[in-house]
């Protein structure tokens, strides 16, 4: 199970919004308490690729938010980011470009603007695992 406090989760909502209609982008950090991963800090980084259908982490911004993670006694849980017009599920892209096993990707769909969608998967190759997602 990962778990996400509810101001964390608006965090990345007001970010993704604020990129549309670019995907937004970012890391999350936090502790791992027997099979529970807690997300301690959500990192908003800019989209290098300035795109609605892919994304790429700023080299410099994804350098520092480990530096900060190392500074506060965090690890790296996985990365998130938007999806501003599909759904909330992992793109063949983002299959093929998920490099860790062991990382959560968290995807925000903003397809239905009013009702955004996030969901939280691990991926292995070509498959796709939902995790469950407790926001609090």
């Amino acid at each position: 199970m990962i778990k996400l406090n509810r101001a964390d989760y608006e965090k990345m909502l007001s970010h993704a919004r604020s990129t549309l209609p670019e995907e937004a982008c970012g890391l999350i950090a936090g502790t791992v308490e027997g099979e529970d991963r807690i997300i301690r800090k959500v990192y908003l980084l800019t989209n290098t690729d300035h795109s609605p259908e892919h994304f790429s982490l700023d080299p410099k911004e994804q350098l520092a938010a480990i530096k900060d993670m190392r500074l506060h006694g965090l690890v790296p849980i996985g990365n998130w980011h938007s999806h501003p017009d599909t759904p909330s599920r992992p793109s063949d892209e983002d299959k093929r470009l998920a490099y860790d096993s062991r990382a959560s990707y968290l995807i925000l769909s903003l397809m239905d603007r009013e009702h955004p969608v996030l969901h939280s998967f691990r991926i292995f190759g070509t498959d796709a695992e939902k995790e469950e997602l407790i926001i609090h």
